[in-house]
């Protein structure tokens, strides 16, 4: 599986484009989000910023980004064009949103990679993780990013099972992939271009592209049809 088969970077991010190659495995990206930061000559924020409204460290923010009276923003943070904060935001480090996302209410963001178009509006942790431009997380949705067992994170694909190696790793989403409220993707979940998981799914594995997953454990997977 490469990155190509799931997103592609916008020219909103091409900025960072030597960071995350097409060809490499989508995994693999969650370990270039610090490096590509920390590539990133970072200007002081030149713009009114709410009081309550705290930034620490590099941040970036693009001049028509929309601010909430009250979040944490905690660098090195890349807050791209029209994006949207809302109230309760709270990024933690090593995030980078492309441009008009939403970055929610009361959601937490650690160490992901928002393409553009991204819409996590409500509840939502989004830790260790890529979504893909267009996806979308109902409200309450989590990215499970460690096992239980705190061993290394595996993906499990059709036909075979790979060791990323990675002791923290959340989900993976490919461009236009939807979660619907309330449901967990476990570590190490990797949903296809616009595949869906239904509200209160408690989702593993590998969703194919335009497949729904209705019951996990039932392993009732069918095609998505809109």
């Amino acid at each position: 599986m490469q990155a190509v088969d799931l997103f592609t970077l916008p020219p909103s991010l091409a900025t960072f484009a030597a960071h995350f190659p097409a060809e490499s495995a989508p995994w693999e990206w969650l370990k270039h989000i610090g490096p590509a930061l920390a590539a990133v000559r970072f200007e002081p924020v030149a713009r009114t910023v709410p009081p309550g409204v705290h930034l620490e460290g590099a941040v970036h923010l693009a001049p028509d980004v929309k601010l909430p009276p009250y979040a944490t923003i905690i660098g090195p943070a890349w807050i791209g064009a029209g994006t949207e904060i809302r109230p309760g935001a709270y990024i933690r480090g090593n995030v980078i949103a492309g441009a008009g996302c939403v970055l929610g209410n009361a959601c937490e963001f650690k160490n992901c990679l928002l393409l553009d178009g991204v819409e996590v509006p409500h509840f939502s942790y989004v830790g260790d993780s890529i979504l893909g431009n267009r996806a979308h997380l109902g409200a309450g949705v989590v990215c499970s990013n460690l096992r239980l067992d705190r061993r290394p994170v595996t993906v499990r694909l059709e036909n075979h099972e790979i060791d990323t190696g990675l002791r923290k790793f959340g989900a993976i989403l490919g461009d236009g992939a939807e979660v619907g409220c309330n449901a967990v993707l476990n570590p190490g979940s990797i949903l296809g271009r616009r595949a869906l998981v239904m509200p209160l799914t408690a989702f593993a594995g590998y969703l194919p592209p335009g497949m729904i997953a209705r019951d996990r454990a039932a392993r009732a997977v069918i095609p998505r049809r809109d």
